[in-house]
């Protein structure tokens, strides 16, 4: 079954109070719960906003590893859910539940097909 993943950046969340975010929670859960009872639920995460954060380039022959975001990044990922659902409609039924739950925009993204290695 194919898989997508419903996503959102940082900067579409808005700029809320922090009793509007707590209040965000339990309708957030309330869906992550329903999608596991639905049998849909892969993995769910929000990304801390000040966490640590490496880039990572592989491209001048050694491995780069610096502190910090990619220099041109203007937006991050904020959080995600990936889902393991039938189709397109499917993914978007369960894309629009957790942009309600959580109150701001989502985006839908499916999986590539795992390359073989033949």
């Amino acid at each position: 079954m194919p898989e997508y993943l419903l996503y959102f950046n940082q900067q579409w969340v808005g700029d809320h109070t922090e009793e509007w975010f707590r209040s965000r929670a339990r309708p957030a859960m309330e869906v992550v719960e329903e999608m596991k009872a639905a049998g849909v639920f892969v993995f769910a995460g929000g990304l801390e906003e000040n966490g640590p954060i490496y880039s990572v380039d592989p491209t001048g022959g050694d491995v780069m590893i610096t502190d910090g975001p990619y220099v041109e990044t203007k937006e991050f990922l904020g959080g995600f859910a990936v889902v393991s659902v039938p189709d397109d409609d499917a993914a978007k039924f369960w894309a629009s539940k957790i942009a309600v739950g959580c109150g701001w925009p989502h985006e839908i993204r499916r999986f590539g097909r795992e390359p073989s290695l033949e």
